[in-house]
């Protein structure tokens, strides 16, 4: 057209330009879509495996982190890694593609364009390795602020209501304000660093094309060089440059994604691929409470053991909660497992239920028994009744394939829970139930399994904890009376009422003074 060409006789360039158009535009919208698919098939799975390695590490791997660290890392991390994934790889790889096809075509057409190019070139690069190691350390602390941030504030929301009780919830504004207001200053900072990087970036591409600019309008001026290949060489030379700008701008929309992929990759690594970690060599570790006293069945009852401890020790981080453990208890036995807070109770059941990590035996009807089969062989509530949305029938025979209603109701009676229709529909974790109900929910559930499997071991942690005396006496009852049936019912319990109503009582201080005076005297036997 320049040249005065007249336009009909154009017709199939014209037809071709168009169609050059069209086609980039579908191609680039057709990689947008594979790129947004590819990048939620992997946050996908990256999000499964996440949730994997959380499972099998058990409280050990809860306990690295805290609950709001960990959701922060499988939700807000893992959808920052869109740009990364969907944005950044894509347009690494078509750089690494495209890039040199242009320079090619650009050294066959022009030779010294071509030349110009591949020296100008790597100033880009070079401005985006200098612009990455400046923002790497502000996005990795803009990704913990917000770590930080939602830790907080969920631990806040968890405990809000005992916040409130005490007259303290008002406290934690001022904390919440101030890590947020740290958060948007980094969250500034790293804006600040992108607009300067995506300035610099232009810059150089700018200057570059500015370069082969010149350099073909003197040339143009000698006549060294057609017009038609000056114009071609000036129309494709930003394209040498614009896939590398484009790596340097989704480089930033992916920092967010960047920085959380080494807490994800950790979670995965620590979790799902590792066993859990040994239990701390209790000979190193000072013995902050002693061997309680053993409950050994008597001659003649071996057989009737349901279960068996033999030398059991705990350690939690660098402490010893329980040490030399060694215990027995029959069949049709209701025991009580007591001590203060922190003895070891918890971590007891933590242990024989295989979610943390222990040293000694665990022997069920005489036989050393994997964690796996004690889990699958023991019918257990926590501390807390973590009750699911839905029919209270359905709550109950949570896991069953074929829920027997005779039996839900049979259990609801053993824990007490008849107060509870059974036309009650529970909301989100359990949502529409008393504390007192909820945690009596709790025990039928534990209890319905049991009766359906026939497990042998129901083990419950402060089932009683928040019922009054009336209602804690019918939760006694029960146990008894599912004790009677020939089961072994152990609860850990603070409460005077179920201590009296057990067979056995395991006190994890008892001789406390004595091993305390051992240690003290024998300080060398101890450290071997």
């Amino acid at each position: 057209m320049i040249e005065g060409a007249p336009l009909e006789s154009m017709g199939m360039l014209v037809a071709a330009t168009a169609a050059s158009v069209v086609a980039r535009a579908l191609t680039q919208a057709a990689l947008d879509a594979l790129a947004a698919r590819g990048a939620a098939r992997v946050k996908s799975q990256l999000r499964e495996r996440a949730i994997a390695a959380i499972d099998r590490g058990g409280s050990a791997q809860l306990g690295r982190r805290s609950s709001g660290s960990l959701a922060t890392i499988i939700g807000p991390g893992l959808d920052a890694m869109d740009g990364y994934v969907g944005l950044y790889l894509p347009q690494l790889i078509l750089t690494a593609v495209a890039t040199p096809i242009v320079v090619g075509v650009l050294l066959l057409s022009d030779l010294a364009t071509g030349i110009a190019v591949m020296v100008t070139l790597p100033l880009i690069p070079v401005f985006m390795v200098l612009i990455g190691w400046a923002t790497q350390a502000m996005q990795r602390s803009q990704w913990e602020a917000l770590v930080t941030l939602s830790a907080g504030f969920h631990e806040v929301v968890l405990g809000l209501s005992t916040l409130t009780i005490f007259g303290r919830q008002h406290r934690q504004t001022a904390r919440i304000e101030a890590v947020t207001d740290a958060y948007r200053a980094r969250t500034m900072k790293v804006l600040r660093v992108s607009f300067l990087s995506s300035f610099a970036l232009e810059l150089a591409a700018s200057l570059s094309v500015a370069v082969v600019a010149v350099s073909v309008g003197v040339r143009l001026i000698d006549g060294a060089i057609p017009f038609a290949l000056g114009l071609f060489v000036l129309i494709l030379t930003p394209e040498a440059y614009l896939p590398l700008r484009l790596v340097g701008a989704r480089y930033h929309a992916a920092a967010d994604g960047i920085a959380a992929w080494d807490d994800v990759l950790d979670l995965i690594e620590g979790g799902a691929d590792a066993p859990p970690a040994p239990a701390v060599p209790l000979a190193s570790v000072p013995l902050a409470s002693v061997p309680p006293a053993s409950v050994m069945p008597r001659d003649g009852e071996a057989l009737e053991v349901a279960l068996a401890l033999e030398g059991v020790s705990i350690a939690r981080a660098s402490r010893a909660v329980v040490s030399g453990l060694d215990a027995a208890w029959r069949r049709g036995s209701l025991v009580a497992i007591t001590g203060p807070s922190g003895a070891g109770k918890s971590s007891l059941v933590a242990a024989l239920l295989g979610f943390t990590p222990a040293e000694g035996r665990f022997l069920l009807a005489g036989r050393e028994a994997s964690a796996e089969e004690r889990l699958a062989r023991i019918a257990w509530a926590g501390q807390s009744p973590e009750l699911t949305a839905g029919p209270l029938d359905a709550v109950v025979a949570l896991g069953s394939e074929h829920p027997d209603p005779a039996l839900v109701a049979r259990a609801l009676a053993l824990a007490g829970a008849l107060d509870v229709p059974l036309t009650t529909v529970l909301g989100p974790a359990g949502q529409g139930l008393s504390g007192g109900q909820a945690q009596r929910v709790a025990i039928a559930r534990a209890v319905y399994r049991a009766l359906e499997r026939d497990l042998e071991i129901v083990v419950l942690d402060e089932p009683t904890s928040a019922l009054d005396a009336e209602a804690e006496g019918r939760v006694v009852a029960g146990l008894r009376a599912l004790a009677a049936e020939g089961r072994l019912v152990l609860v850990v319990t603070h409460r005077p009422a179920v201590v009296a109503a057990a067979d056995d009582v395991l006190d994890l201080t008892a001789h406390a003074a004595d091993a305390a005076r051992e240690a003290a005297h024998a300080p060398e036997v101890v450290a071997r």
